[in-house]
């Protein structure tokens, strides 16, 4: 686990995502940012009972987005805690089966593009677990020293979240704080501000005002989805060079013309270009990648089917901090 700020820290899974733990300034609470890959919960318990105390709970879990390896675990968490998920509402349509997210784009380059044809589509169904965030407040929920920012491109109803009092900022999949396109790259967790990963934006204008947006906050501490922690000069001026000089891919199925996107799911799709990718190759890389991903969406391990545990109504936004 390595410190942002205080209060703020991060645990990375299977070498791969980020996931944060954020006190709320009164002792003993927390909420969860995120939860990993499949098969992670395990692992984020024992590091929030190392961190906290044995069996402490967060008071809520908050998505920046609903992509597999940020969404994975958060239905077992949810049980086990009997806490709620809250998301954006651009999201629930993706996080409770009703619709899919634009399809990504493998034909963007990349050793991430190129495996991402082999990542699992199928999302766990939250439908029972997860809430809207409430968009007329911008206050984050549980955390009453932080705002929350919607900064799409990469997914709907993707957020950010901020702390003014020392410009800590999470952000999610907005960007990256490793050169996200290369999986050896993330791996080995290089720190570099970069774009998100490139077959998952579906709207690279929205990606680059997105990052311009948070660029201006200037932020002093930056955790994000991938990659690990950067502070000081290097993090605001890295954002900001990444705005100035944001990279969009040269071909690439929404590089001339987004996806859009509406409170329903997808309302519209650009036609999907010819996959070059030789047949030869695919059938080559498709063993060795495809049992990769495997283990890095099943937590390395195999897992017998969960049993569905008894339904245990959410608890609502407490007053003046999302209500």
């Amino acid at each position: 686990m390595d410190t942002v700020a205080a209060g703020v820290t991060q645990l990375r899974i299977q070498r791969f995502v980020n996931v944060y733990f954020v006190e709320t300034g009164i002792p003993g609470e927390w909420v969860l940012i995120d939860t990993g890959l499949p098969g992670s919960a395990k692992t984020i318990i024992a590091a929030a009972d190392k961190l906290f105390y044995p069996g402490t709970h967060p008071e809520a879990i908050l998505l920046t987005h609903g992509h597999l390896d940020h969404l994975g675990s958060a239905k077992e968490l949810a049980d086990h805690w009997k806490v709620p998920v809250v998301a954006h509402p651009l999201e629930l349509p993706y996080l409770t089966g009703k619709a899919q997210y634009p399809p990504r784009d493998p034909t963007v380059g990349g050793s991430l593009a190129f495996m991402s044809r082999f990542f699992p589509s199928q999302l766990p169904n939250l439908a029972e677990r997860v809430q809207g965030l409430n968009t007329d407040d911008p206050v984050v929920p549980y955390l009453m020293n932080w705002r929350w920012l919607h900064v799409p491109g990469h997914a709907p109803g993707q957020l950010a979240f901020f702390r003014e009092a020392d410009r800590v900022l999470l952000g999610g999949d907005a960007f990256a704080t490793c050169h996200h396109d290369s999986i050896p790259a993330v791996l080995l967790g290089k720190p570099k501000i970069s774009r998100a990963g490139t077959p998952f934006n579906y709207d690279w204008e929205a990606a680059r005002q997105s990052v311009q947006t948070l660029a201006d906050l200037e932020p002093k501490a930056i955790g994000c989805g991938h990659g690990p922690v950067i502070t000081g000069e290097e993090a605001t001026t890295g954002l900001r060079e990444l705005a100035n000089n944001y990279p969009v891919p040269a071909h690439g199925r929404y590089v001339n013309e987004p996806a859009r996107t509406d409170a329903s799911g997808v309302e519209h799709l650009p036609p999907a270009p010819k996959d070059k990718l030789p047949l030869q190759a695919a059938v080559i890389g498709a063993g060795i990648l495809a049992a990769g991903a495997a283990w890095l969406f099943t937590g390395g391990r195999r897992r017998g089917k969960a049993k569905p545990g008894p339904y245990t109504p959410v608890r609502p936004y407490r007053r003046g901090v999302g209500s």
